[in-house]
């Protein structure tokens, strides 16, 4: 089944779709602020294109002189004179397109590069909630294959577009100085050629979009399985998962060529209109000539122009599919631009208090993810942690543990209740200058495709050399790190695929202790380690943690015996708080939870 694009995405090409229904190609109107900077190339792209369009036309007069004064005088020395004027206007006519090939190719790379930056600027400022609907792949393709159509359309489509527009309305001028009577045999063709343009090219303008969707399905597919594939590939699904890939392959494939079909059949029945009028005109322009109403340099000069107005509109009807499908591209790009985020700074930040103290509070908080909006991961969620102190999370999956870090990062923002960081509210301070005070170590941790350095040195890119590699000492990850082939200028393999899990661990470890937050953000952090590696790594967290404010998630109860205090959570809620003897002597949810798990260490040890 074919995937659905997500509701954001369905709300802003549904904006778009309404407001340029009335016109085809309305989208690319939205292309206007982003061609504004470059309006001086443009202004030499546009005289060039005249230019070239104007040398076009002039050789219908220079053939129609050539033919009634050196032809039918027997004057030699015009024909001279012809051939030189000719190789100038050559000359002249290679200079001109010249000049518009380079300069509309340069505005069409220099249009997409912006447009590019300004849409994955724009998704990095999405809140997570945006991600948890959309598709990676869909955004990819959006940011490679739909900003290539425009590049097509901006570096080329348009200029010849121009360009024939231009010959086609000097060449019916011409014809009209030429011959009235046959122009006006040509205009009642001209409706007649129009018309499929506009009824086929709607079509086409549907299917490009339509086309553009199931792209995205095999980009989108390809992305997610390719990241996965290990997991492919213990499951042994390759099998399946070359079925599902060919599925949207073809239907991408079927409808590419739903769209060809059209566009093809539109060319068609333009270039049989055009050319059969034309060559009706021609039959009638002769019998002017055998009458002596029309002279044969006209008729000449009138069969140019016939030609160059049939190829412009011939042309034009190839260069709309194009079009189309820049529309359809456009209308997916800007509705990406379209979609806002749910996480905005106020237009007044409050600033944080300075030094930073990293007292925290949650009041009355309440909380739906937006993939579940009929089930609250908190709810009445309160809790008071003072400067330095270190407080772990504890309880059953799904209790809201994580959840904490989520909002305290302001990836969302709770539907109800306050959350607040040194006394100032979260929603009126900017989420920068949130996020800078505090340092995450994930339960399962980022690594980028890049060398030591880089990684550990993300949180912090001003960091020296010697600070990185204390940061990585202190993580006890120096030892594993020199051992690599290029030590920590080795490349660690997308997404650290080189390292082993404890060994990522350590690494987002040594991360967030060259950050030095004053609030630390603890997610099932050793959970991937070792006996001896857990041992060494806590005893590196144990520094990290003094003076600074600690929150641990954590479901392994024995790492957090020394926490200063617990909070059991069970459904979004607070149930019970105290240190590890005070919660098993209340015999609660806790005593429950630490009898499994060190009842069962004990067996284990027997």
């Amino acid at each position: 089944m074919a995937r659905q694009p997500s509701p954001d995405l369905i709300a802003a090409s549904a904006r778009g779709e309404a407001d340029n229904r009335r016109r085809d190609l309305g989208p690319l109107r939205r292309l206007v602020p982003f061609l504004m900077p470059y309006k001086l190339r443009i202004l030499g792209a546009m005289v060039a294109l005249t230019v070239a369009a104007g040398t076009v036309l002039g050789l219908g007069q220079g053939m129609r002189v050539l033919v009634d004064q050196g032809f039918a005088a027997g004057d030699t020395s015009l024909l001279d004179r012809a051939l030189l004027v000719l190789l100038a206007v050559i000359a002249l006519m290679a200079g001109a397109t010249y000049s518009r090939f380079y300069l509309v190719s340069w505005i069409g790379e220099r249009v997409v590069a912006d447009i590019r930056r300004a849409v994955y600027d724009h998704v990095l400022t999405l809140s997570p909630g945006f991600f948890e609907t959309t598709k990676t792949g869909e955004i990819l393709s959006r940011l490679t294959t739909d900003t290539t159509l425009l590049q097509v359309v901006v570096g080329s489509s348009a200029s010849i577009a121009l360009r024939n527009a231009l010959l086609f309305l000097g060449g019916t001028g011409m014809l009209l100085v030429t011959s009235p009577k046959l122009t006006g045999l040509v205009a009642l063709v001209v409706p007649l050629v129009v018309a499929p343009i506009v009824l086929f090219g709607r079509r086409v303008r549907k299917l490009s979009r339509d086309s553009q969707d199931r792209i995205a399905d095999v980009g989108s597919f390809v992305e997610e399985t390719l990241a996965a594939i290990r997991t492919v590939q213990a499951y042994t699904h390759e099998a399946i998962d070359r079925t599902l890939f060919g599925r949207r392959v073809e239907d991408a494939f079927d409808v590419a060529i739903s769209r060809v079909r059209v566009r093809a059949l539109m060319t068609v029945i333009v270039i049989v209109l055009v050319f059969g009028a034309v060559g009706i005109i021609l039959w009638i322009g002769g019998h002017d000539v055998v009458a002596g109403r029309l002279s044969p340099g006209e008729l000449s000069a009138f069969v140019i122009y016939s030609v160059v107005v049939a190829g412009s509109v011939g042309a034009i009807s190839e260069v709309i599919g194009d079009l189309q499908r820049a529309a359809g591209a456009t209308e997916r790009l800007f509705g990406l631009l379209a979609v806002e985020s749910d996480i905005r700074p106020p237009a007044l930040p409050k600033p944080l208090p300075t030094p930073a103290a990293g007292a925290l509070s949650f009041e009355s908080v309440r909380f739906h993810y937006p993939s579940r909006p009929d089930w609250a991961a908190l709810e009445g969620f309160s809790l008071d942690v003072r400067p330095g102190e270190r407080v772990a999370l504890v309880g059953p999956s799904g209790a809201g543990k994580s959840t904490v870090f989520q909002l305290l990062l302001r990836y969302y923002d709770p539907q109800a209740g306050a959350i607040r960081l040194d006394g100032v509210e979260l929603r009126e301070a900017d989420p920068l200058e949130v996020r800078r005070r505090l340092g995450l170590v994930a339960q399962d941790p980022v690594v980028f495709s890049a060398n030591a350095w880089e990684n550990i040195r993300y949180g912090r890119p001003d960091a020296t050399d010697a600070e990185v590699r204390a940061a990585a000492g202190a993580a006890h990850a120096l030892e594993f790190l020199d051992a690599l082939p290029e030590g920590l200028d080795t490349f660690l393999g997308e997404k650290g695929v080189r390292l082993s899990g404890g060994q990522r661990q350590r690494l987002a470890i040594a991360r967030a202790i060259l950050r030095d937050p004053p609030v630390l953000l603890l997610d099932e952090a050793t959970s991937a380690l070792d006996a001896e590696s857990e041992r060494m790594v806590q005893d590196a967290l144990d520094r990290l943690m003094h003076g600074r404010t600690t929150l641990i998630v954590a479901h392994r109860l024995a790492t957090v015996l020394n926490a200063d205090r617990i909070v059991v959570m069970d459904q979004g809620r607070v149930v019970e708080t105290g240190t590890h003897a005070e919660l098993v002597a209340e015999g609660g949810l806790y005593a429950r939870l630490a009898a499994l798990q060190f009842d069962r260490a004990d067996a284990a040890l027997l």
